[in-house]
């Protein structure tokens, strides 16, 4: 199994800091180890929160995991010019351009370097106007759903990539959903069978649907640190 290279330098330990916007920094979402875990994890516990830029944006309802041992990952094999944001600190936007046509944008996770969550849908909630103007179309459950959607409808581009999750133009407040659905992920050839895809049940803002999808479950409550 292919690892990231020893001999490449690690990045600095990160540290969690207090978000800002809101200054409650004893109910910061940003703890160190909400983002050092498993990409899957983060994507299935990503499902109902929130997530704006400039204060546009809304409800994240659907995600894909990656890691860096993971060959349909852009981690996989090493830190490459592109990729090098995946390898920096947690809580982090990595942005690349799909297909050369697309934005997308991910956040920096996991236990160790080159991990990531894609964000694939969201629910809009505020801003719809400027995201309307900026997609050229008035449904708003076709805004948002796709990552290129939605990366056009809030504004990221390349302009955004490395950007810290707790500072302007950012906010990620947290949410919750009543069950996760889990299947696997959309457009990759590589280990296409992973069911690292997760969205929120029931949900009109999907990409599309969950084909045979494991049955939703749940929300476990995470414990307090």
């Amino acid at each position: 199994m292919r690892r990231w290279a020893s001999s490449r330098p690690r990045p600095t330990p990160w540290r969690a800091e207090p978000f800002g916007m809101d200054g409650r920094a004893a109910e910061d979402p940003f703890r160190d180890s909400f983002w050092r875990r498993h990409p899957t994890r983060v994507a299935h516990d990503l499902i109902g929160w929130s997530v704006f830029v400039d204060g546009v944006g809304g409800r994240i309802v659907e995600t894909e995991a990656y890691h860096h041992e993971d060959p349909a990952s852009h981690s996989f094999g090493g830190p490459t010019p592109r990729s090098a944001v995946m390898f920096g600190p947690p809580a982090h936007v990595y942005v690349y351009r799909s297909y050369g046509i697309h934005w997308c944008m991910n956040f920096v996770c996991g236990e160790g370097p080159g991990g990531a969550v894609l964000i694939r849908a969201l629910e809009p909630t505020a801003g719809l106007a400027a995201m309307r103007e900026r997609r050229g179309l008035a449904d708003s459950r076709a805004l948002c759903s796709g990552p290129g959607k939605l990366c056009q409808a809030l504004g990221v581009t390349q302009a955004q990539n490395g950007g810290d999750l707790r500072r302007p133009p950012f906010q990620l407040p947290e949410g919750a959903a009543a069950a996760v659905l889990v299947g696997p992920r959309i457009g990759i050839s590589k280990a296409a069978e992973q069911p690292w895809r997760f969205g929120e049940a029931g949900s009109a803002y999907l990409s599309r649907p969950f084909a045979g999808a494991a049955r939703p479950k749940p929300r476990a409550r995470r414990a307090q640190s």
